[in-house]
Order: structure tokens, then C-alpha cells, then sequence
């Protein structure tokens, strides 16, 4: 487990496992008034800061690209800054897709073949894609589904983002809801299925593994992690006893599950968990 300084802006918001064990974390800095930033932390512990953003943006989802490239959401009310950027191995990081700035690019995810980005915008009801290699995003996908919900009490839609198994896998805080957009052939979206619903607060989540329906969900209003079954049904797995502070994202690698807390609530105690999965135990639901 990594402590981290709410109080300098380490908020974790988001996180990418890569495949030297190597996890990429965003921080998205706003709550705390600071300065968001990308950090790559060794399995050693030791931590490097990749990206460091401006005062007054935030840095939410994060993927990685198969060539060690990582890709990452800037959420800004300047529009030379919002949308989504890219940090090549060894290079400087750039924007290549502008995002309208009355939206909050949240999740992001790149699909298996590296060619198309996916965003989560949590306020526009909509998923964008973007070319990885740069250009104008477009509104891939705008549904009902993805809405905030007007008597949420928070203002967030689309929130977490994941391409898995042929889809688009998307949950709403707002709703509380796990979505399946399974992608065509030609790449449009086919018809949105509601994986779940009832999971209030849902934030960012991953799956057991590549080949698994399996989630982990981080439920950060509720301080609990909650594993979603292939067949919709759901179990709460951690809770606030077991050291959850805002849970934001979920990721896993082998047998261990890492989860970052943002610590939005006293004592903003935001952090890095990681612990075995116990994989009998999840078989079933």
C-alpha cells in the first residue's frame, strides 16, 4: 500500500497496470486546489512524475498503448487544454483531440488494435472517439443511458470506461448503472445493455482478466468495492473496515487487485491498496 499528499494535490483518480508490473496513476489535483499530475510508480515503490498539469485542470482517466505510450484525459476550462493528450515513450507530452470544454472527459480506454481512443464525457452524455494518432474526436456515441440522472446528488453521467471483449463498457455514477456497448464491425455502436444497475456511486472498474466478464467496481460515494457478475448480479467485496476512502478505479494484474482511494472526504486519506484476489472464491456469484 502507498500513502499519498491529498494536501499537494495527489488525488488518485485513475490507474493502468503495465506490463512490467509498472502502474501509471492520475492525479487529478483539483479537489485539493493543486496542480494534477501523471505518476508512474515502480513495483519497487519508487515513483516518477511523468506529466505535471496546470492549477485549476485535472487529469482523470489514463491508458496505455502497446508501445508503452500513454494516453491521458486533461479536464480544463481552457479549451487550448482540454481533451485528450499523449506521452510517447521518451517524448513530451501533446494534445491530439480538442474536447468541448462544458463536457468532463472522464474514463478512457484504446481498443485492442491501438487505433481509436474512447472517452467517457460525464457531463455530455456521450462517448467520443479519437484517432490515436491524433484528430478531431467525434461523438461516437450519445444515449439516455449515459444522462446524468436529475435527482442524482452527484452531477456526474459516463463516468468509468473500459474496452473489453469487443465492447465498450461504461458505468454512470448518476444512475448507478454498468453499461455494455458491444462495437461493430464497420466500429459503430450497437445496442446499449445495462449490465447491473444499483450500484450507487459507481466510479472507475476492470475486469478479472482479459478474458473474464468479471468486474471490479469502485463505488466511491460508498466507500466499497462491489464485483459485478456476467449474469448482473453483484457482491461487496471491500468496504470503509477494510481502509476504502473514495475508492476511484479498480485494476488488476495475476492474482492481485489495486484500487486508488482519492480520500475526497476527512481526513482526505488518499492511497494506493493492492491485495491478493482470492480467485476460487469469485467463480461464482
Amino acid at each position: 500500500m502507498a500513502a499519498f499528499d491529498f494536501a499537494t494535490g495527489d488525488v488518485p483518480e485513475n490507474i493502468t497496470v503495465a506490463a512490467d508490473g509498472s502502474l501509471t496513476v492520475s492525479m487529478v489535483g483539483a479537489p485539493a486546489g493543486e496542480r494534477p499530475a501523471l505518476v508512474r510508480i515502480a513495483p519497487s515503490g519508487h515513483r516518477t512524475v511523468l506529466v505535471t498539469g496546470e492549477k485549476g485542470d485535472g487529469i482523470t482517466g489514463n491508458a496505455r498503448g502497446h508501445d508503452g505510450t500513454v494516453y491521458y484525459n486533461v479536464w480544463s476550462s481552457d479549451a487550448s487544454r482540454n481533451g485528450v493528450w499523449k506521452l510517447p515513450p521518451g517524448g513530451t507530452p501533446h494534445r491530439i483531440a480538442a474536447l468541448p470544454t462544458d463536457g468532463l472527459p472522464n474514463g478512457l480506454a484504446v481498443d485492442p488494435a491501438g487505433r481509436t481512443l474512447y472517452v467517457a464525457d460525464s457531463q455530455k452524455s456521450t462517448v467520443w472517439a479519437v484517432p490515436v494518432a491524433g484528430g478531431p474526436a467525434t461523438a461516437w456515441l450519445v444515449d439516455p443511458a449515459l444522462a446524468i440522472e436529475a435527482s442524482a446528488p452527484v452531477p456526474y453521467g459516463a463516468n468509468g470506461l473500459r474496452f473489453h471483449n469487443g465492447a465498450v463498457w461504461v458505468s454512470n455514477l448518476s444512475k448507478g448503472t454498468l453499461l455494455r456497448i458491444p462495437v461493430t464491425a464497420a466500429g459503430a455502436p450497437g445496442r446499449v445493455h445495462t449490465v447491473t444497475s444499483g450500484l450507487t456511486g459507481v466510479d472507475d472498474f476492470n475486469f478479472l482478466s482479459d478474458h473474464s466478464d468479471i468486474v471490479f467496481a469502485a463505488l466511491n460515494t460508498e466507500n466499497e468495492i462491489a464485483v459485478v457478475y456476467p449474469n448482473g448480479t453483484t457482491r461487496t467485496v471491500l468496504t470503509a473496515s477494510d481502509g476504502l476512502a473514495s475508492p476511484t478505479a479498480t485494476a488488476v494484474r495475476g492474482k492481485r487487485l489495486y484500487i486508488t482511494d482519492g480520500g475526497l472526504n476527512e481526513p482526505h486519506d488518499a492511497r494506493l491498496q493492492s491485495g491478493k484476489i482470492d480467485l476460487g472464491a469469485l467463480l461464482s456469484p
